[in-house]
């Protein structure tokens, strides 16, 4: 059993990432522009728009309306390379553990007390 930090890190994050550089580059953005962005190389870009890196799990629609939404705010610079880390943290506290849990075929009961806090808003 994988702790939830290590699902977050190695599922949530990337999936997040995957679909704003995705997002970004719908709203016209350039790989390379994407890439200094998100703080990110252009080849790892070019995995997560190719779904080679970040698509481990599937993102519920209010989670990418999120992404979509700053997406756009990146693109119209309403928000800038600042607002990154704090914006991705608040995303991915919004998505479901029993989605992620499911979708990785992990039984939540599984997940000890002082462990579940560490992923997302229904981690009860």
């Amino acid at each position: 059993m994988k702790p939830p930090c290590e699902i977050v890190v190695w599922y949530v994050i990337p999936a997040i990432r995957s679909e704003l550089a995705k997002e970004l580059l719908n709203l016209g953005m350039k790989q390379k522009d994407v890439s200094k962005l998100m703080d990110i190389t252009q080849p790892a870009v070019s995995q997560y728009i190719t779904d080679k890196r970040g698509s481990g799990i599937k993102l519920d629609d209010n989670v990418k309306d999120m992404i979509k939404e700053f997406a756009r705010q990146l693109s119209e610079g309403e928000a800038t390379k600042v607002d990154l880390i704090p914006r991705t943290c608040n995303i991915c506290k919004n998505v479901k553990t029993s989605d992620v849990l499911e979708q990785l075929n992990i039984d939540k009961s599984e997940l000890g007390e002082d462990c579940q806090t560490c992923m997302g808003s229904d981690s009860k």
